[in-house]
């Protein structure tokens, strides 16, 4: 089947590379990997609320930051072990995404994208001015790292991660190729039709936005045990632009297109590094070209329907046999 063959060279060659980190022993090298598996989530947790459900958010770093801080002060200050916080910060991120999204769940199109840039914003403000409890502008120094028996803390914190990734990668992938997925795409299409066909649209919206904002506060979290530090410059309108650009040079509604474009605008910055601030030139010339040339993304979801449609008929088999896939 098309899907478990995917599936598969996913895991192997995501093996492969860890393995290639491994013989390398580059310290810089093991932490990009880190920061683009971190990434990966991101772009997989955005997909599923703008591609899916077809819901713009600016806010998503926010629930980022808000994972981040919540299980490095959980960490520092409660001593709770990382297999805890991890899960913890992303309930934390949920429940903020749920209580500071309700009164945006009947807003459509530009209008809801503009609330998640002033939620998005206000939390900023929160982190940067609680300096009680956030430490403020000084951050959070000091995180616990991720430890494995017998693994240094780098190689440690890109096998967790790594876990973490794929776990969260197939979760996400049995929710938006199922019923409730599919409530999600008219969602996306004609929320009005949606509405009319019985789905209780601002629910699903509230439900979706909060799933989003679970993963990118497990992302948040795993971000802040690797790194060590966490500031709030470090989750502001900028992190959101950019995860949401990566879901659209990837391609929207594919989770396989969010993959490609975490990786490409996570790893084409650092290996353009020696090219100094130019570097930032050749990315927006990417980014250009991509939505210029491929408007529907490296890897859409039109695209990859048409691709399975075309192996399904080569073997002679129905659609509707077969479970709904990436």
């Amino acid at each position: 089947m098309l899907t478990a063959n995917l599936n598969r060279l996913l895991v192997t060659g995501l093996m492969l590379v860890l393995g290639a980190l491994v013989a390398m022993q580059s310290s810089y090298l093991n932490q990009v990997a880190i920061i683009t598996m971190i990434f990966v989530i991101l772009a997989a947790s955005m997909n599923l609320i703008a591609g899916s459900a077809g819901l713009l958010s600016l806010g998503h770093a926010a629930f980022f930051g808000v994972g981040a801080y919540a299980s490095a002060l959980l960490s520092t200050r409660a001593d709770w072990p990382v297999v805890v916080t991890v899960p913890v910060a992303g309930v934390i991120a949920a429940a903020i995404g749920a209580v500071v999204a309700i009164p945006t769940m009947r807003l459509i199109s530009i209008y809801f994208a503009v609330a998640t840039l002033g939620i998005g914003e206000m939390i900023y403000v929160v982190l940067l001015n609680w300096v009680d409890l956030t430490r403020g502008p000084m951050g959070i120094r000091g995180i616990p790292g991720i430890a494995l028996p017998g693994l240094s803390s780098t190689l440690s914190g890109m096998v967790v991660v790594a876990a973490v990734m794929l776990v969260s990668l197939w979760v996400m992938h049995r929710i938006t190729h199922s019923y409730y997925g599919n409530a999600l795409r008219a969602l996306r299409e004609d929320d009005a039709c949606a509405d009319a066909m019985g789905i209780d649209v601002p629910r699903l919206k509230l439900e979706s936005f909060s799933i989003s904002c679970y993963f990118a506060g497990v992302a948040g979290a795993l971000f802040a045990h690797t790194t060590g530090y966490i500031g709030p410059e470090s989750f502001r309108l900028m992190e959101s632009i950019l995860i949401l650009s990566m879901v659209v040079v990837g391609g929207l509604g594919s989770i396989y297109g969010s993959i490609i474009g975490a990786v490409l605008l996570s790893v084409l910055p650092e290996a353009l590094r020696q090219l100094g601030s130019y570097r930032m030139i050749v990315v927006g010339a990417v980014l250009f070209c991509s939505i210029l040339f491929l408007p529907k993304g490296l890897v859409g979801e039109v695209s990859a329907l048409r691709l399975i449609r075309a192996q399904l008929r080569r073997r002679g088999t129905r659609p509707n046999d077969l479970h709904p896939v990436w």
